[in-house]
Parts: structure tokens; sequence; C-alpha cells
């Protein structure tokens, strides 16, 4: 018989953790879905955007949910300029070549971060770090809530422009077929540019959701990104609502699998 007491904070952790893992599969997916392609540099990308929220922090006492906006921003801008000037122009138009880039491009960013910011693991201090919330026979740490909230938040906005927005209905236009967009006067590039751009952003939000309940160095991106291929696969590859589904299971997943198998054993990043 398992102990409820001990069985629902379990749960209740993989949902919070769960819902960050869906924010960053959900920018994986758009990018596959829309480009067709694997992008390598996901999780360097997410790194870089948690050093941001870091030194908003640390410099200029910026807290990290107050940081959201300009995150999103920054890594937006980011994600466009590197579609646009690096990747479309490197890749020249070849999947593979694209895989290549990315790779490259994942390389050079941690050894970057290596180089400049060391090996070193951060975290940072908040007046809320530790302070927890009572939900039934469980206490959980108000940081992980807000991330649970602001990430299906999050989620549920960049749902709402692939389905709902002008915008939207070209990026479906562009990911089920390119050319027939193209000779409507869709720009393509442009619309690539825009979903490499947006699913860079979902990893601005997501890095603002976590940092106060989670810590960053260089390789901290890794094992999301791993975490990330493993939800957009068992979702489906490109299927929205199957990143969402596939992050909280598999946030519940490894939950439960660190409460009955230890830590170590029951992560899957």
């Amino acid at each position: 018989m398992f102990d409820f007491g001990i069985l629902f904070p379990s749960i209740l952790n993989g949902l919070t953790t769960g819902a960050v893992y869906a924010l960053v599969a959900l920018g994986l997916t758009l990018i596959y879905g829309v480009l067709h392609i694997i992008n390598f540099a996901h999780g360097a990308a997410l790194m870089m955007a948690l050093y941001g929220v870091y030194f908003l922090k640390q410099g200029l006492g910026i807290d990290p949910y107050l940081a959201l906006l300009p995150m999103v921003a920054v890594m937006f801008v980011a994600g466009y300029a590197l579609q646009r000037v690096v990747i479309n122009r490197a890749s020249h138009g070849k999947d593979e070549n694209i895989l290549l880039v990315t790779l490259g491009l994942s390389i050079v960013l941690e050894n970057v971060a290596l180089l400049a910011f060391r090996s070193d693991t951060r975290t940072i201090e908040t007046p809320y770090t530790l302070a927890t919330v009572a939900i039934g026979p469980a206490m959980i740490a108000l940081p992980k809530l807000v991330a649970f909230g602001g990430a299906l938040v999050a989620s549920a906005v960049l749902l709402w422009i692939v389905r709902s927005t002008d915008l939207g209905r070209a990026i479906r236009a562009v990911a089920r077929e390119k050319h027939g967009a193209r000779l409507v006067g869709i720009d393509v590039d442009h619309v690539y540019a825009m979903s490499f751009g947006i699913g860079l952003a979902a990893l601005g939000a997501a890095a603002c959701f976590l940092l106060p309940a989670y810590y960053v160095n260089p390789q901290v991106g890794n094992g999301f990104v791993l975490v990330a291929f493993t939800i957009v696969v068992l979702g489906g590859m490109g299927s929205f609502a199957g990143a969402l589904v596939g992050g909280l299971l598999i946030g519940v997943v490894e939950s439960l699998g660190g409460l009955w198998l230890g830590e170590s054993l029951g992560q899957i990043g």
C-alpha cells in the first residue's frame, strides 16, 4: 500500500517540474515543426538565458520574475537574428547542414560560457527562495509553484500564437507546405526566423521561472535538452499538445522514479 502522504507531494513536485520541461519542449517542437530540424543548440540557449537572468539579479538587482519580459524579448531577438544571419546562411537550406550548425553553436556557446564564467555552479537568493505553500498534506516550495503556473500560462500563450494569430497561421502553412506557402505570398524565411525566435523566447521565460529554485553552470542546458528531446519524441514530433502532456508526464515519472529508485536513477536528464 502506497503512503498517500508521500506519494502526493512527489506527484505535485513532478507536475511543477514537468510544466517547465513542457515549456522548454514546446520551443523545441515549434522549431522542429516549422524548420523540420532538431535544434541541438536548444540546451545551450537555455543556459545562456539562465546566465542572463542570473546577472540581471546579481548585477542590477532585478527579480527573476520581473526579468520575464526583458528576457523573452532578448531571447526572441537573439533567435530571430541567429536564424537569419547564422543558420540560414551557413546551412544553404540543407537540413544536414542545419544540424551541424546548431551542434557547432551549442559547442561554441558552452565553451564561451566555460571560459567566461568557469565551471562554477551559481544560484541566486530571493526573499521567497525558501518560502513554502501548503497544498493538502504537501508543502511545496513557492518558486516551484510559481514556475508551474508561469510555465502553463506561457505555454498557453505560445499555443494561442500558433493557433489563433495571423503569424500562427503562416507558421502552420509553412510547416505543412513551404513551397505552397511561398506561392501565396508568405515570406518563408521570415516565418523560419520568427519560429526560431519564438522557440528561444520560450527558453527566456523558462529561465525566469527556473532560476529561483535552480542553478546555472555552463553544462546546465544538457540535461534539459535531453529531457526535451524525450518529450518531443514521446508526444509526437511537432505536436504541441503532445509536448505539453509529455512534459507533465515526464516530470511525474522522474519524481516518482526518484522516490522509489533513488535520485540518481530517477533522473531522466
